[in-house]
């Protein structure tokens, strides 16, 4: 569910016309909305608050510090995977004792800094991380918590892009290594490894892999309580699905009913990393028709945002929803047509032979479910500035990030000055 309705012929973002958002800030343009995104977080704290989970929010979803600050203050914590993103989880203010962080590839300088902020663990998805995390601690004399990450080697149906628990994946660390290096912890003596982790992929729309994954962890658990190593926590990471086109996801609550009987059992402090489940629907890209353009083998309809706004079409193929910001009320004359940008790509692209109101140049079409890998994913390909965000509380509009400017996009370049004739 979301709060992006039609109220008589105009698509509105809760209280407010998208059209009237247009006009103020222009186009391309995200646009959010904060009930949708509140209301998703709450949803899944609702379904499994019999084991009071640590609902970690995934920052890569999207990052923009406004919509990490809203959840954050609504008792969130933070999945991270970058010094980057830990600079913005300390910005919004985010519990160090609330981060948890991924990455299979993170760097000295990276791991010193979230050891200096104690942050609540590492989810270490290597042995040689493992025994590089354990260096620096030495070196800076404190024990750090670390989870291992397990590969399950579970198949989720999803997009072979962001399937991330199969041995095939560069992600995470089979049953058999990590029962090794747990009979060899005391070799980290700057290691507190009181923790497990899995991630099975993205844009997940069932329970079957997740409730795999989960029973191989809890059998795994209990193999190492037998041995006598007592664990503190199990991160069950995040996919759950959206609906962006005919999908039929489970809801949090179908989701906490096939997982909380095995999550239970293993009596430890469970941990979510929901991304795309709390901010996807939450928000819209908002573009201009700029042409309508007719060949002998296709109509296009020629929009002023681009892959470098939204890259997830051209990247995985994937669908999303595009609806007029305004309509009439007489019955719907469609045609088939391709949704296009103006990037100098083929694969800029946003629909393919979609059936399509009739459109005309100047009107404006929403791009839905946006919300997450949408700016978060953008880019300045072909210079384009990056579009602006706003978000909406009910009858409130705020900017959240400004449009970039053409100084924007070259204010850390220099031309050398031989190229300069100084």
């Amino acid at each position: 569910m979301h709060e992006f309705k039609y109220k008589g012929n105009y698509l509105c973002c809760e209280d407010i016309k998208v059209l009237d958002l247009t006009k103020q800030f222009g186009t391309p343009l995200y646009v959010y909305s904060y009930h949708t995104l509140i209301d998703h977080f709450v949803k899944l704290k609702i379904a499994f608050q019999e084991v009071e989970p640590l609902i970690c929010y995934s920052v890569k979803a999207n990052s923009t510090l406004a919509i990490l600050k809203a959840l954050v203050d609504k008792g969130a914590g933070l999945d991270i995977v970058s010094g980057g993103e830990l600079s913005r989880a300390m910005k919004v203010g985010c519990p160090a004792e609330k981060i948890v962080y991924a990455s299979v590839g993170k760097t000295d300088r990276e791991i010193e800094e979230a050891i200096r902020r104690r942050i609540l663990f590492f989810n270490v998805e290597s042995l040689p991380e493992l025994e590089n995390i354990n260096r620096i601690a030495r070196g800076l004399n404190k024990i750090v918590n670390v989870a291992i990450r397990i590969n399950p080697d579970v198949e989720p149906k999803t997009h072979k892009f962001i399937t991330t628990g199969k041995l095939t994946n560069k992600f995470g660390i089979d049953f058999n290594s990590a029962y090794k290096i747990f009979l060899i912890r005391n070799k980290f003596s700057h290691l507190n490894i009181c923790g497990l982790h899995i991630h099975i992929g993205s844009q997940i729309t069932e329970s079957t892999p997740y409730v795999a994954a989960i029973t191989k962890m809890a059998k795994f658990i209990a193999k190492l309580k037998r041995r006598g190593i007592d664990l503190e926590y199990l991160n069950i990471g995040g996919g759950l699905g959206i609906i962006y086109d005919k999908e039929t996801p489970q809801t949090a609550q179908k989701f906490a009913q096939n997982a909380l009987p095995i999550l239970k059992k293993t009596k430890l402090k469970i941990i979510l990393e929901p991304g795309r489940f709390i901010a996807g629907n939450a928000g819209i890209l908002v573009t201009k028709v700029l042409y309508i353009k007719s060949t002998p083998k296709k109509k296009f309809v020629i929009v002023d945002a681009g892959m470098n706004d939204l890259l997830r079409p051209a990247l995985y193929d994937a669908y999303h929803q595009i609806l007029p910001a305004r309509t009439d009320n007489r019955a719907p004359i469609t045609e088939k047509v391709d949704i296009v940008g103006p990037i100098c790509e083929s694969a800029d692209f946003f629909a393919k032979d979609r059936r399509l109101s009739c459109v005309e140049e100047g009107d404006y079409l929403a791009i839905m479910g946006a919300g997450a890998y949408g700016f978060s994913m953008s880019s300045n390909y072909n210079s384009r500035r990056r579009a602006e965000e706003v978000l909406v509380i009910k009858d409130k509009v705020f900017v959240i990030r400004k449009r970039e400017t053409h100084t924007n996009l070259t204010r850390n370049e220099i031309i050398p000055s031989f190229l300069l004739g100084l």
